[in-house]
């Protein structure tokens, strides 16, 4: 004999169990008296036995009434605990976020972000995987980051962008390497001088090659630091100028390095969060993203 009892039915019963009214029971079930007997006696055919030992004063439970309370106890007991994870779940309030990122962008972008949502949402775990645009892409394609924030990938039928922001490219020197005056410079101020550059698989390496490549320069890359934190103080050394987002600037290191806009042509790295097309998205990841659109928005 298998009892399918629903979660309704046990609490009902428990209702009932508990006040020993028909009247009380009906009441915090939320329910008409005739609709709590039905469920009862329902129960009681399933069951081939009674429950309840009913007189005119008191309903009292059987021994099989008292056996089914302590298991409808555990059960109804264990239900509402799922109900409520999985409402914590659909709320927003539990899950975990992976987000695959650039290492430029999970600096600037991403750790403010975490901050501010870890306050709203303290048990969603968000897991951090840094790595350059190529494994950015394959890590949210492939499903082992449900977010990835990187520069604008190309077309593809697999993933979707949404921007976030876009970060000037501008020179970056020592204040005695600096040109005089205060205004934007044209990419041609590194010609015939020493090129700290990224290495040539990097977003910001591919943006300075193409802005040497529109403005006919031939600039000749040094070094091809992989991390930002190395190109800082090879700047600050004196080995030669570079160009960076402006937002870069602080993963440089503390060296006193000077930005200045660069133009002829404008360079702007486009900044933007990757998802999978035809993928719902969990609570808690959307909750994330609504937080990086609010950092975007207060850094632009």
């Amino acid at each position: 004999m298998r009892m399918n009892f629903t979660p309704q039915q046990l609490t009902a019963f428990l209702h009932l169990a508990r006040s020993g009214s028909f009247g009380e029971a009906a009441r915090r079930h939320g329910v008409s008296q005739p609709a709590l007997s039905r469920t009862i006696q329902q129960m009681e055919a399933a069951l081939g036995r009674r429950l309840f030992d009913r007189t005119t004063r008191s309903v009292v439970p059987t021994p099989t009434g008292l056996e089914l309370r302590r298991i409808a106890e555990t059960l109804v007991a264990e239900f509402d605990s799922a109900a409520d994870d999985l409402a914590r779940f659909v709320e927003g309030r539990s899950g975990r976020v992976a987000v695959a990122a650039l290492p430029s962008i999970a600096a600037v972008l991403l750790a403010p972000a975490i901050a501010r949502f870890r306050e709203r949402h303290p048990e969603v775990e968000v897991a951090v995987l840094d790595g350059l645009s190529g494994p950015v892409l394959d890590a949210v394609a492939a499903g082992g980051a449900d977010l990835g924030l990187t520069i604008r990938p190309p077309a593809q039928a697999t993933l979707v962008y949404r921007p976030l922001l876009a970060d000037e490219f501008g020179l970056v020197c020592r204040p005695e390497d600096a040109p005089a005056g205060e205004g934007p410079l044209p990419w041609s101020v590194f010609e015939g001088r020493p090129f700290v550059a990224m290495a040539p698989a990097s977003s910001v390496r591919q943006m300075t090659d193409a802005a040497f490549l529109q403005a006919g320069l031939a600039v000749p890359p040094l070094y091809g630091c992989a991390f930002l934190g190395t190109v800082g103080p090879m700047v600050a050394a004196g080995l030669g100028l570079t160009a960076l987002p402006r937002l870069t600037l602080p993963l440089l290191g503390s060296f006193g390095l000077v930005w200045r806009r660069l133009e002829r042509p404008v360079m702007r790295r486009p900044m933007g969060v990757v998802t999978r097309a035809g993928r719902s998205p969990a609570p808690a990841v959307l909750a994330f993203l609504a937080e990086l659109e609010r950092q975007a928005k207060a850094m632009r």
